[in-house]
């Protein structure tokens, strides 16, 4: 069984993120919106299931340096733990801000930022790609002698820490602002006003911000999200979209030592002939969220799906141990391209509903084949026949109704 911290308290995510909203509906604060909670929720599935590959790389490599070349032999106790926990955050610290300072390295946690609301579901929207710039920010730990268990229970405590501060439900906390990283901190660091932009990058402390330069109070309510919007709900893409912009801009750049200076300078570097560094600019007046509209009734449909997915996503990662490779590949795939079809839906891509027929298909050959374990073949095969047929008339009944919708919001255009 996964006994990541991280896995473990999925349910308790799940929970806090109620009472939030509860919270906030009595605020009055609108910052939940089903297409952007999913994404967020989406990428940060995603980053769980590609994780399962790109973990053996990073505690691979570090559980290979602890063995060979560390210096002591650090015994396990509550002061050494307190220890590590520090260090660790020591070592985040930095690996977060050249996360934001180093335009390959922003490419893995941009993710993190393009989101345009704030509240605990974005906390879960995690990059699939970032531990391949950030893991050798903690590689020192090894030669000091912290074993790799240890790393990996600091490591997911410290991110359990950053779950609760995505919020705009808690005020400024006293005294603790001194040196704790807190939800007024963690605004700023999401903030895209040009004031807000690179600073507080603590985890679980914000003394390191405060030392090394990079503290920022909370004044004004910050404009969340990116200088350049990624516009999108598809996870892949998202995780995507600021290489592929790379690749275009690396095209413009005529020689191979300005090519290198566009990935390790800042994000917004060009080279001088090509008008230089650009700065971040104050947000405008016009700007508007990106949102997009479906029916209430595919609203729901997406609702249902995705709670069904969430079961298995949950399973696969508590048990991963359970699975070989194949298995592993062949999962992992189809809870990615579930994500994808449900982006699809949220945008009304012409390829949805073709592909949510064939997803939902392979979905029900999964669940019979991980059912068999735990049912009766003939109990599972009458669930998944009662889930699939639903599923197709669902879409089937919504087909109609998306293309009404479609008709009303086009005619409202035309009278605007």
């Amino acid at each position: 069984m996964n006994l990541s911290p991280v896995i473990i308290a999925i349910p308790i995510y799940f929970l806090l993120m109620g009472i939030e909203l509860i919270v906030l509906r009595f605020q009055k604060n609108p910052s939940y919106r089903m297409n952007d909670a999913i994404t967020n929720i989406n990428l940060g599935v995603v980053s769980q299931v590609s994780g399962v590959f790109i973990k053996v790389l990073s505690i691979g490599v570090y559980a290979f340096l602890f063995e060979k070349f560390a210096f002591f032999q650090i015994e396990n106790n509550i002061w050494t733990f307190l220890l590590l926990f520090f260090l660790y955050d020591f070592c985040y610290y930095w690996a977060h801000r050249k996360s934001h300072e180093i335009n390959l390295f922003w490419g893995g946690h941009v993710v993190h930022h393009s989101s345009e609301e704030y509240n605990l579901s974005v906390a879960l929207r995690q990059s699939s790609t970032q531990t391949i710039w950030t893991f050798f920010f903690y590689l020192p730990l090894a030669f000091i002698g912290f074993d790799p268990i240890s790393l990996v229970l600091v490591s997911g405590l410290n991110l359990l820490y950053q779950f609760w501060i995505h919020t705009e439900a808690i005020g400024k906390m006293g005294f603790l602002e001194k040196f704790m990283n807190t939800p007024s901190h963690h605004r700023v660091h999401h903030g895209r006003n040009p004031k807000y932009i690179d600073k507080n990058h603590g985890g679980t402390f914000i003394i390191f911000d405060k030392w090394f330069g990079t503290f920022q109070e909370e004044e004004e309510k910050p404009t969340y999200g990116i200088t350049v919007p990624v516009n999108s709900w598809n996870p892949v893409w998202v995780n995507l979209s600021h290489y592929a912009n790379m690749k275009e801009e690396m095209k413009q750049i005529p020689n191979w030592s300005d090519k290198v200076k566009y990935l390790f300078n800042k994000p917004g570097w060009l080279p001088e002939y090509l008008g230089g560094q650009r700065e971040v600019k104050d947000v405008d007046e016009s700007y508007r969220k990106f949102d997009t509209n479906v029916p209430k009734p595919l609203n729901f449909y997406v609702f249902f799906q995705y709670v069904v997915l969430m079961g298995l996503t949950a399973y696969f990662l508590f048990n991963l141990d359970s699975f070989d490779w194949v298995m592993k590949v062949a999962l992992s795939a189809l809870i990615i391209w579930s994500t994808v079809s449900f982006s699809g839906i949220f945008e009304q891509s012409r390829w949805y509903h073709v592909q949510e027929i064939v997803r939902v298909a392979l979905f029900s050959v999964a669940a019979w084949y991980i059912g068999l374990n735990f049912f009766q073949e003939n109990i599972i095969i009458t669930g998944l026949f009662l889930y699939a047929i639903s599923s197709y008339f669902w879409l089937w009944k919504n087909e109609s109704v998306v293309k009404n919708f479609q008709k009303s919001l086009n005619n409202e255009k035309l009278h605007a």
